[in-house]
């Protein structure tokens, strides 16, 4: 416990200086002082910001977890020439990068939201749902950044794994589930489509924002086949469920690479 509090508080103080995650937390900020002041009510700005959540915490948290592993060689074989465990160097790399990057959605979004939240209180609850959905996708990316540093040598070729990672979760799933519809219409497709749904973890937190947020237009095929089969609650529980399983399974095989790897 004592060489993880250690490794942590390193990758921390390296972290918070990094232009990168002061860069994010400003981007966000900006985005959703804008929201505000533009769209008029917390609730617009809100729906504006589920794109904004989905799509830039997964890019950042996959492409700058795993550039920092790449840059940070050098300090995890000093490490691990010590007399320190590869699982305290391990989940120590991991909590230093996604501690800092919930800080950062935290600060950029929840605080000018929290703001508005006094004069609109039913901007809470959606508040709060975004900033779990955000926390657990930004788990979710770390683990899958640790993955492709851990088992792709090369810097140019995980860097591109890692792009291809988010491209899979977001615009290449999207054209696989239009695909299949569109293949197999005549087919009753609700168990490939929830499977599926499963098994991507931006899907799941959509599904799990929308459903807070109640809005039928905008759930799409996939949502409403939650919807109809697990509702509300039940719906956001089993959504939340498989989003930490998402990052749990990719951080434990991380783990399980990394205590093989021969550095």
């Amino acid at each position: 416990m004592t060489s993880f509090r250690r490794v942590l508080s390193s990758q921390l103080r390296n972290v918070i200086r990094s232009r990168w995650m002061v860069g994010h937390a400003l981007l966000l900020l900006a985005a959703t002082i804008l929201l505000l002041r533009f769209g008029g009510t917390g609730e617009r700005a809100l729906l504006s910001l589920v794109n904004v959540v989905l799509l830039l915490v997964p890019l950042v948290s996959v492409v700058f977890g795993t550039l920092y592993v790449y840059n940070a060689r050098e300090f995890i074989e000093l490490l691990l020439a010590q007399p320190v465990g590869r699982g305290s160097v391990y989940f120590g790399l991991f909590a230093g990068l996604a501690v800092p990057q919930t800080v950062a959605l935290l600060i950029g979004v929840g605080g000018p939201l929290a703001f508005r939240a006094v004069a609109e209180p039913g901007v809470l609850r959606p508040l709060v749902m975004l900033l779990a959905v955000g926390t657990c996708l930004t788990l979710v990316f770390t683990a899958f950044a640790l993955c492709v540093a851990v088992l792709v040598e090369e810097r140019s070729r995980g860097f591109g794994a890692a792009l291809l990672v988010w491209l899979g979760c977001t615009v290449v799933y999207d054209g696989l589930i239009l695909l299949l519809l569109t293949t197999f219409r005549a087919y009753p497709l609700e168990t490939p489509v929830l499977v599926l749904t499963f098994l991507n973890p931006v899907d799941l937190a959509r599904v799990a924002l929308l459903l807070t947020f109640d809005i039928a237009l905008l759930m799409g095929y996939t949502g409403s086949i939650f919807a109809d089969l697990f509702g509300t609650r039940l719906g956001v529980a089993a959504a939340f469920g498989m989003l930490v399983l998402c990052a749990v399974i990719p951080l434990l095989a991380g783990f399980r690479w990394f205590g093989r790897k021969d550095f």
